[in-house]
């Protein structure tokens, strides 16, 4: 998967927004406020760091090893850096899934029902 298609993928997802929060060149999505992906336009390999719950990014980064490290710049244990050129399509939609649903999860019960009802 490529930066545009990573892109268009984590800006189908509803609530989300984009934006450059650190500087010029690191995109971050945010679904509610609450940031679920980010990813460097300028660092190739291309890469992105993906929120993952602490047990699945350990087996990830066991399955998948030198491809799915320990987020960079991030809690080692809840953020997972992908180099996503190195893995299927389908798994880089699901890690974007999992990384978005965790931070929904963790949102008001309020939030999460005006999200639904977007």
């Amino acid at each position: 998967m490529n930066v545009e298609e990573f892109r268009e993928y984590c800006i189908s997802k509803k609530g989300v927004t984009e934006e450059f929060p650190f500087n010029a060149v690191t995109l971050v999505f945010k679904v509610v406020g609450k940031m679920f992906a980010l990813t460097s336009l300028e660092q190739l390999p291309f890469s992105a760091n993906l929120k993952c719950d602490p047990e699945k990014a350990i087996e990830l980064r066991e399955i998948h090893d030198g491809i799915i490290i320990p987020g960079y710049h991030m809690s080692k244990v809840h953020w997972n850096t992908c180099y996503l050129e190195n893995l299927s399509p389908v798994l880089v939609r699901e890690l974007i899934d999992h990384s978005y649903d965790l931070v929904v999860a963790k949102l008001t019960k309020k939030l999460q029902a005006q999200l639904r009802d977007q």
